[in-house]
């Protein structure tokens, strides 16, 4: 490989699997800066994505956590240099709109992910010169997207921030009371732990971890610290649970009362409704799993009981701050929250595991 290339992680039209190949290291342009990658995250939805169509610009390159450092900077940007250590805000919007202007930026008619998917309608001129991703050696971004990354934190959980954050958006829309109960579903995955490890930075008093098997929960449950802590695993469940309202008692008999609100990141299934039907009067369930699976409960109930459902796509660039902030006064730690490493050779191996889950994954990242 020569000096003017770099290896990518690429999707092709057609192809529903990711292509490891040689391509140009991207060139700078006025408003831009080239970022040298260190490590960068891995999202399994991304090939589900891929699969429905959601990438508009093919070939490209994936990946939309990225954190590394500062390699070129273009002739009209100010107050950067190279070797600066970064973190690349992932989310491409307006900046002059209404959501944009009120922290919802991910609102935006524009929004678009870097290396990721679009789903909008209107003309997207950011991302159609910014669709290429960090699964890659460098990666060129808008200057306007890049934070400083502190000293004190690793590349690594740098890249994650983007995860960090969107835990962080969907725990300021639960609107908990402080010491509140909180349900985490999926709480074995990368925005599960991510909630866990969130909580207690939210005034959360209890909380009740769902998910898939008992063993794995056990090993989650560490990250709450010194926040109360139950479980509910499905394996546990009446087989029937989900016909028969099996989760929704199990939670019950927890939280008789009912939850103050539920994170939920079930990507299928009944689990959702189940758990909205644990809540307690006025409850908040927040929703960013992309269930397809439909509500079963009839509005009365959401009606009667008060209960509010919020869906939530993505963090804002307050929410990216935030996490950054904590990181950097130590008083969030989230360097054990990367479970897996692999180098950019391997990235077809590190997506099928993390599609798979054979093995717990909590946040897995890739060091070109």
């Amino acid at each position: 490989m020569n000096t003017n290339t770099m290896l990518a992680a690429r999707a092709e039209k057609g192809s529903a699997e990711l292509h490891l190949q040689e391509i140009s290291i991207p060139e700078p342009g006025p408003m831009d800066v080239l970022v040298k990658v260190a490590s960068a995250g891995l999202a399994p939805g991304m090939m589900r994505l891929l699969a429905m169509g959601a990438f508009k610009h093919l070939p490209t390159t994936l990946g939309h956590e990225v954190a590394g450092t500062v390699a070129a900077v273009g002739a009209d940007v100010t107050g950067m240099v190279t070797g600066t250590r970064v973190r690349v805000h992932a989310n491409l919007n307006c900046r002059s709109c209404t959501y944009c202007r009120s922290d919802r930026d991910m609102m935006c008619p524009q929004q678009a992910m870097l290396g990721h998917a679009a789903f909008g309608e209107v003309p997207m001129p950011l991302y159609e010169r910014y669709h290429d991703g960090g699964l890659a050696e460098y990666i060129r971004v808008p200057h306007w997207l890049v934070d400083p990354l502190p000293d004190s934190v690793s590349f690594d959980v740098g890249a994650k921030v983007h995860d960090l954050a969107n835990a962080v958006r969907a725990l300021k829309l639960a609107q908990l009371p402080l010491g509140g109960t909180l349900v985490v579903t999926a709480a074995t995955g990368t925005m599960g732990t991510a909630s866990v490890k969130l909580a207690r930075h939210f005034g959360v008093g209890r909380l009740i971890l769902v998910g898939r098997s008992a063993e794995r929960l056990s090993a989650v449950r560490r990250l709450a610290g010194d926040v109360a802590c139950d479980m509910v695993a499905i394996e546990d469940l009446p087989a029937d649970w989900g016909t028969g309202q099996g989760l929704t008692r199990a939670l019950r008999k927890l939280v008789p009362q009912g939850a103050d609100a539920v994170l939920d990141f079930i990507p299928e299934g009944p689990a959702t409704s189940q758990s909205l039907a644990a809540l307690a009067t006025g409850g908040t369930l927040v929703h960013m799993g992309a269930n397809q699976a439909p509500l079963t409960l009839p509005m009365i109930a959401i009606m009667a009981n008060c209960w509010r459902v919020v869906g939530t796509r993505a963090c804002t660039r307050t929410d990216a701050k935030d996490v950054l902030a904590l990181l950097d006064s130590g008083a969030l730690d989230a360097q054990d929250l990367i479970t897996h490493r692999y180098p950019l050779a391997d990235v077809g191996e590190a997506v099928a595991a993390m599609q798979s889950r054979a093995e717990p994954i909590w946040m897995a990242v890739i060091n070109p």
